[in-house]
């Protein structure tokens, strides 16, 4: 996972993956059968693991306190020192050839659910009163989701920690309120 989240999908190597593993190819292939097979087991690690924040953050009571897990989570998930900075889903998927497209569609609709958990969660808040009634839930949805990726970016790029947290304060200073 942590050799996919570094490198990418295309920038992941045979021989930087079997290291990591500490297996040979051979063992590689009979076990995960290609290299898009692994990446799809490592995606699945990374949304049970580092990324779990987004399910934790979908219980919150409140919209402002779903929106607040969310952005502290990618904050969090992003910036760690031990782990590369930045998302698998957003890095892995910025530049592939036509020979991963089938990875760049599995991460546009990995981004995707994780869109449409957060719309539905938003969309509850608004039948619940929690925001106004006039919010677009889908439109606030994608704008949280989008700024979220955003910070992800910020920080594969090297943005600290404490700038990133002070955009997403700003953020959600800006929130609708029901």
């Amino acid at each position: 996972m942590l050799v996919f989240w570094k490198h990418g999908y295309e920038g992941a190597s045979t021989a930087g993956l079997t290291n990591a593993m500490g297996i040979s190819t051979t063992s590689m292939y009979a076990a995960f059968g290609n290299k898009e097979k692994l990446f799809r087991k490592a995606l699945e690690r990374y949304t049970e693991g580092p990324s779990a924040y987004l399910a934790r953050a979908l219980e919150e009571p409140t919209a402002l306190g779903v929106a607040t897990a969310i952005l502290a989570g990618t904050v969090r998930t992003t910036t760690r020192p031990a782990q590369p900075h930045g998302c698998l889903g957003v890095q892995s998927a910025l530049a592939t050839s036509d020979s991963g497209q089938e990875v760049h569609d599995l991460l546009v609709a990995w981004r995707a659910n994780g869109y449409s958990c957060v719309r539905e969660r938003f969309q509850r808040a608004v039948d619940d009163g929690d925001l106004p009634p006039q919010t677009d839930a889908g439109l606030l949805a994608r704008c949280l989701t989008t700024f979220a990726y955003g910070l992800a970016v910020q920080a594969a790029s090297g943005v600290c920690r404490d700038e990133l947290q002070e955009m997403a304060d700003a953020v959600l200073r800006n929130w609708p309120l029901g």
